[in-house]
């Protein structure tokens, strides 16, 4: 199903005030917290295994709103309050916006045509007619003229970079009805996949990876047990390869590499991702590689003669240093400058897919061990690590050059341009 969206340009209905004397201290009327919530409409439609209701609290939950009343309940009398339909689906981002945007009302434009009131941040004067156009049903006629709120469509409201999944894109509202649910959770998937990332988890892993996360929502399987799974695996794949079981331990290898990717997708669909999981899910990443590749070593040093053995240690200690080295030229360009080095320019993002990580790595010592030859993968890998070291010394050296000028991603530039 095509995505609702409004490219409005409608100025606020709102009276302009030319008497500052009349203009309200908007500081001092502002409530001491975050403003509560009404959900508006009853829908049946669950995604992810949860219902719109829990969704939505959840989703308010993470802006610090806490006060969510369901349509009927006594109204807030004084402040402002976020008042959202339950029959539609909206992006984390348009929450967020929303409850920071007082006075304002979205609106979206139906792919069947017609427009719709989806929620609004409205003061206790004009909630009645709101929450009137909110309940009106999907596709009826609406009459925007006679609210007293500044209309904002998706892509005027919600941010459309997000720097934490390194990706760009327009905030997305969808109507929700039982012949949408399937479309519906696919793009919340897509939405929660990185912009910038390898190749095998770019390409490969998403359908896959999406019927995983279905299956593991549908039967309360959370994050944080997917990520416990992949750290047995961590350790099994290591053994496997310390052993010299090159083509099993490569098996465990991927299938972590594959939990890897769900586990994080699960926590951001089922808005259960916390700082410990984060913490759980990306310190494994961090920490393991190094440690596979020792464990390959030593697989192959048990039969190794003594030259081949002072290869394969020259190889090993050149990806794992190198590897470390790898991660604190990152560290430096995200302190330097703010945002990840891989989402500098497209040449870093199309690099990203590439470079001497975890996945490509993994692809070159499988492409040896088919071959007959994983002593060949380590020393593929250990050049494939330097030359990865090397582009982005360069495109380090490059940025400080540059850096008088100033130094932005390139995502974030093309958001904040014109369409």
């Amino acid at each position: 199903m095509a995505l609702a969206r409004l490219s409005l340009r409608q100025p606020s209905l709102k009276p302009a005030m030319t008497d500052s004397s009349t203009v309200p201290d908007s500081t001092a009327a502002a409530p001491a917290g975050p403003p509560p919530a009404i959900l508006v409409n009853r829908c049946e439609v669950r995604l992810w295994s949860l219902s719109q209701e829990e969704r939505l609290r959840r989703a308010l939950a993470r802006c610090g709103v806490t006060d969510v009343r369901n349509e009927g309940e006594d109204l807030p009398t004084n402040g402002s309050f976020v008042l959202l339909r339950t029959d539609f689906l909206l992006e984390d981002s348009l929450i967020k916006a929303l409850a920071r945007t007082p006075d304002c009302l979205l609106v979206v434009t139906l792919a069947a045509g017609g427009r719709a009131a989806v929620a609004a941040h409205a003061a206790p004067a004009t909630a009645e007619r709101a929450i009137g156009l909110l309940r009106q049903p999907q596709g009826a006629p609406h009459d925007l003229a006679a609210i007293d709120l500044a209309i904002k469509s998706p892509a005027e409201l919600g941010a459309s970079y997000d720097q934490a999944l390194r990706k760009r894109s327009v905030p997305f509202v969808l109507p929700l009805t039982a012949d949408a649910q399937l479309a519906a959770e696919r793009q919340l998937f897509r939405a929660s996949y990185k912009g910038v990332t390898d190749v095998v988890t770019k390409w490969l892993w998403p359908w896959p990876a999406f019927w995983a996360t279905r299956w593991c929502a549908a039967r309360g399987i959370s994050a944080n047990m997917v990520t416990a799974a992949s750290l047995l695996l961590v350790l099994l794949a290591m053994w496997l390869f310390a052993r010299g079981y090159f083509g099993v331990g490569l098996v465990v290898a991927w299938l972590m590499t594959f939990l890897d990717t769900v586990d994080g997708k699960l926590a951001r669909v089922t808005l259960t991702s916390s700082r410990l999981g984060n913490v759980f899910d990306h310190g494994i990443d961090l920490l393991h590689p190094p440690f596979w590749y020792v464990a390959w070593y030593f697989g192959l040093a048990a039969g190794a003669t003594r030259m081949q053995a002072l290869l394969l240690a020259g190889a090993v200690w050149t990806v794992v240093i190198g590897y470390v080295v790898g991660r604190l030229q990152e560290g430096y360009f995200l302190w330097r400058h703010g945002f990840e080095i891989h989402a500098w320019r497209p040449l870093d993002s199309a690099f990203r897919l590439f470079t001497a990580r975890r996945n490509p790595n993994l692809a070159i010592l499988t492409a040896a061990a088919i071959a007959g030859r994983p002593d060949l993968g380590l020393q593929a890998v250990a050049v494939w690590t330097l030359l990865s070291l090397a582009f982005h010394f360069w495109r380090i050296a490059q940025a400080e050059r540059q850096r008088a000028a100033g130094v932005r991603s390139w995502l974030s530039e093309a958001a904040a341009s014109p369409s």
